[in-house]
């Protein structure tokens, strides 16, 4: 695919563990864009990141943000997302969310954004297997199950695990220490429920998608299973992903999958149309970013 004359503007909202290496993705030159600039909340955080790069990046508020860029890419966190979507959708940009959890509920974004003509995307992140499940969703579905089996050091410090004062260093063995709804997961474990989130985005009202959390004190990555049952059959997939080295409750594969998907937006021959799964009925406006247009 040829890639565009002029490079990407995009621009970084988060320097986190996952903003920081796609700051540094687009640093190295291994796409054809270029950054913006960044904004955090915590400037200093936002200036020594774009201090440690060789084109040294200005630090912007969110408004000059907008102004310089064509994507956004939201690395910030769940809570971030009320104040942020609804500024980028008015100004008609687009923008990336790796916070997925954050956009549950929030059907009118979509709406918004498709009004406006620009877009809310969502990588595949710590998984595998969308367009299958996707398409599976095109028919009956029966159900669909994610077991995410963590690192207690993933889990320590939620408010869930505060609130019910869980003693994860105490424990022996695996242990599920949720099981529940989609969304119930996404609101107790924000940092860490991205997949849960992912997979209700994609499958919609189809079905609900059933999630268990187990806390492994031996484990030393976050494991994905996920089971699906339906008119088309069964799938069941399995993802076991190394935790990124600058933050354990983050998985090294969803950041590469921000840098996939951004490498197709880089490469598409218009900036503003992006990869996408096909839209059934229940879906929201705007899905993930995993297969072409």
């Amino acid at each position: 695919m040829t890639a565009h004359s002029s490079p990407l503007r995009i621009g970084i909202f988060g320097a986190g563990a996952i903003g920081q290496m796609v700051a540094r993705h687009i640093d190295a030159g291994h796409l054809n864009a270029v950054l913006s600039g960044i904004t955090d909340q915590d400037a200093p955080k936002a200036a020594a990141l774009a201090a440690s790069l060789q084109t040294t990046p200005p630090v912007l508020t969110l408004d000059e943000l907008l102004d310089r860029s064509d994507w956004i890419v939201e690395a910030a966190s769940q809570a971030a997302l009320p104040a942020l979507i609804p500024e980028v959708v008015a100004r008609g940009k687009n923008v990336l969310v790796m916070s997925v959890g954050g956009l549950l509920n929030h059907e009118d974004w979509f709406r918004e954004a498709a009004s406006r003509g620009c877009r809310i995307l969502f990588p595949s992140g710590a998984i595998a297997g969308l367009d299958g499940l996707s398409a599976a969703c095109v028919g009956r579905m029966e159900s669909v199950t994610l077991t995410s089996r963590k690192p207690v050091r993933a889990l320590a410090g939620s408010s869930f695990i505060v609130d019910r004062g869980i003693q994860l260093n105490a424990l022996t063995q695996d242990t599920v220490i949720f099981d529940g709804l989609a969304a119930d997961a996404a609101r107790a474990f924000p940092a860490t429920s991205n997949v849960a989130a992912t997979l209700a985005l994609t499958v919609g009202d189809r079905c609900q998608v059933r999630v268990r959390i187990v806390a492994s004190p031996t484990g030393t990555r976050n494991v994905h299973e996920i089971e699906a049952r339906g008119e088309f059959g069964s799938l069941r997939m399995t993802v076991e992903n190394v935790p990124s080295e600058a933050n354990p409750k983050t998985s090294k594969l969803a950041a590469l999958s921000a840098l996939a998907t951004l490498a197709r937006l880089a490469d598409s021959p218009r900036a503003d149309q992006a990869p996408r799964l096909r839209q059934v009925p229940s879906q929201p406006l705007s899905v993930p970013a995993t297969a072409a247009k």
